[in-house]
């Protein structure tokens, strides 16, 4: 059954960017006019680990199949076959794989021949054969036959060819007495346009004839292709290229001379997952390269890049998904990248992640706010969303009025009907960061900068790298994932973070003794040991469940002048990770009410106050206390904000508004904006009111 895949209208929609592009409308494939005539650009869908590429590709080809003819293939994945030869390469093991998945038969239409680029395989193939090894020669055939099939699946399939191959081949090593790799390829070429190819078919071979040095002759331009992909580096690309150009030009014949109407009723698609990988560059560049010097084609490229500002990408015309819905221009200039439309897949809106979350739960019996606190906790990236939104709705039905965003990642979800469920947390970390090594990210995700996180990597990852650079290999690790950059955090993701701060909490299983997260916050809780650095010392303070030196120093410094900068303070200090217990909300807890609730609202009176402190003095520490515990509790992106305790924040504010000599208007201002600002589920601003919430 197909996902929906909620924001991704644009896309799907009778006359939206796929259908404009095919030809063809998503439902009943009724025929769409293309937009772009004969010269379709080349579109590239980008966004980061999670933003549901894979899933848009893989649900276009569920669209498509069986109406024009069409194939998917995984740049990042393309498998080697098990002792293959210097012939088979990743793009060569592309292309036949391409072929194949293009070939099968469409609604009206027959089935896509591939000659061209078969004898241009048949000719790489056999670089690497020699007398004393015909077994390879046999393998490496073999694994031709499902290409070959597309010319003639009867001959194609069958085996007597092979052996007629190495027959010829044998009299070739006899009679050679130079370079092998052009007359091997000649003699596999003559064999198999004898053995398999028709009459008709046998005229492909000239078309290798454009070659380099082929001089209009197809024999010697398969000849040229074999010694230039056997000498490697700028030949084995330019052979590569043409093997890319042979596609396409048997795509290309499938769509000539047909006056039926109906034959051909929407364009043949090329659906590329992870093209910013080399191969990707590989099998798009020709392309362009082709159209930009004026040979049109009729092949529609859909690609998927993790990487935004690609290299490859340099000069492409940029979009954003929804301002593709019904018209996506791509002007074209000098440069071949011009031919590249890059589409920025967009996140989820709050609406798109409630109405997933109805789609899991149509009874709501889950919290009203739950699908709107995992949109704060995701920023609506969709891997993210659906998975959160699986497991609450798998989640007891007795447990689910009380979850929250962080009780849905210490549950268990059921990814694979033949498999046991497996814990949420981890599952999405591993989909949006694939490490063989996490520890590095997991220790390094409570750092705040580079300076931070190369004292953690020293001081708690010195068997992982000695030399001390665990820290930058991990940043360009993130950046190379496209992952964002921040000032406040090392990773800047609030999602990412988030991940590998529980992983760090929970992944020893040491309750109630949170050792790793304990080493890690004390390391830099005496790291930042300056003045200057106190908000920095008092955030691992209270990451560690220790609050009250943090409520002493907003006590302290609440008399200064520059009042926004102490609600910086406030808000960044509370801006700490809570140190929760398994399945629930205080440290060791367990389930259970959340402790910070009941210390906001003052249901808590600490044991000890300090020292010294006249009855002033003590009710503007309480009152702190409270505003601090209602902060870090209402904008926890792990916690749902809860309505008593929004009251509780506007009332202290303007209880501290009334006790400060100047700085009285921008706590009133915050007593009234803050509360709006958690309505709205955006940061708190700064200063209070600041439209960009910053």
């Amino acid at each position: 059954m197909d996902r929906v895949l909620y924001g991704r209208e644009a896309v799907f929609h009778d006359r939206g960017l796929a259908a404009r592009l095919v030809g063809l409308g998503g439902e009943g494939f009724a025929r769409v006019p293309y937009e772009h005539g004969e010269d379709p650009p080349v579109v590239v869908f980008t966004g980061g680990r999670g933003m549901g590429k894979t899933a848009l590709l893989k649900q276009l080809r569920n669209t498509y199949k069986g109406a024009t003819p069409l194939a998917l293939v995984d740049c990042a994945h393309i498998a080697p076959p098990a002792d293959h030869g210097p012939g088979w390469t990743e793009l060569t093991g592309a292309l036949a794989e391409l072929a194949v998945q293009l070939s099968p038969r469409v609604t009206g239409a027959k089935p896509v021949q591939f000659p061209r680029l078969s004898l241009g395989l048949v000719a790489v193939a056999s670089i690497g054969w020699t007398h004393e090894d015909d077994e390879r020669a046999q393998r490496d055939l073999q694994r031709l036959g499902p290409v070959l099939s597309t010319v003639d699946a009867t001959k194609g399939a069958a085996t007597n060819w092979v052996t007629k191959v190495l027959t010829k081949l044998a009299a070739t090593f006899a009679d050679a007495a130079a370079p092998l790799a052009g007359l091997l390829a000649e003699a596999t070429v003559e064999t198999v346009l004898e053995e398999v190819f028709g009459r008709v078919q046998q005229k492909s071979e000239s078309w290798y004839g454009s070659y380099r040095n082929a001089g209009g002759r197809g024999k010697a331009g398969l000849q040229q292709l074999a010694i230039d992909f056997e000498q490697g580096d700028r030949r084995r690309r330019e052979a590569e290229d043409f093997l890319v150009g042979a596609l396409v030009e048997d795509l290309g014949q499938a769509y000539r001379g047909l006056t039926r109407v109906g034959t051909r009723r929407g364009r043949p698609v090329l659906l590329l997952d992870n093209a910013h990988v080399d191969l990707g560059r590989r099998l798009v560049e020709p392309i362009l390269r082709a159209r930009h010097d004026g040979r049109r084609d009729k092949v529609v490229v859909l690609a998927a890049s993790r990487v935004r500002d690609h290299e490859g990408m340099r000069h492409a015309h940029r979009l954003r998904l929804p301002e593709t819905a019904h018209r996506a221009p791509c002007p074209r200039g000098a440069d071949i990248t011009s031919g590249i439309l890059a589409v920025e897949l967009t996140p989820l809106s709050a609406a798109q992640t409630q109405a997933a979350f109805d789609r899991f739960d149509p009874s709501g019996r889950t919290p009203a706010d739950l699908a709107r606190g995992v949109h704060r906790l995701t920023g609506g990236r969709p891997l993210g969303v659906m998975l959160l939104g699986q497991a609450a709705a798998e989640a007891p039905r007795a447990e689910r009025p009380g979850l929250t965003p962080g009780a849905l990642l210490d549950l268990t979800v059921e990814l694979r009907e033949d498999a046991r469920p497996v814990p949420v947390a981890p599952a999405l970390l591993g989909a949006l960061l694939p490490q063989p090594r996490l520890e590095p990210f997991t220790v390094l995700a409570a750092a705040h900068d580079e300076v931070s996180a190369r004292l953690l990597a020293r001081t708690r990852l010195h068997t992982e790298s000695r030399d001390g650079d665990m820290a930058l290999r991990v940043r360009d690790h993130l950046r190379a994932e496209d992952w964002p950059e921040g000032p406040e955090h090392f990773v800047a993701d609030p999602l990412l973070r988030a991940l590998l701060l529980h992983r760090l909490r929970f992944e020893d299983a040491d309750h109630p003794r949170y050792a790793a997260w304990r080493a890690v916050h004390e390391t830099l809780h005496r790291h930042y040991d300056q003045d200057e650095a106190r908000p920095y010392r008092l955030y691992h303070e209270l990451a560690l469940g220790r609050a009250e030196d943090a409520v002493t120093h907003l006590r302290v410094t609440f008399p200064e002048t520059d009042v926004v900068g102490w609600l910086g303070r406030l808000r960044f200090i509370a801006s700490a990770p809570y140190p929760r217990g398994p399945g629930g909300s205080g440290p060791g807890s367990g389930p259970g009410p959340d402790p910070r609730r009941d210390a906001a609202l003052g249901r808590q009176v600490p044991d000890r106050l300090p020292a010294g402190l006249d009855a002033e003095a003590t009710g503007l520490h309480l009152s702190v206390r409270r505003l601090l515990h209602a902060v870090w509790l209402l904008t926890d992106p792990l916690a749902l904000p809860d309505g008593e305790v929004t009251e509780k924040l506007a009332h202290e504010l303007r209880q501290l508004s009334g006790r400060h000599l100047t700085g009285n208007s921008p706590l009133w201002d915050a007593a009234t904006h803050w509360p709006r600002d958690i309505h709205a589920w955006r940061r708190l601003s700064l200063p209070p009111g600041r439209e960009d919430g910053v």
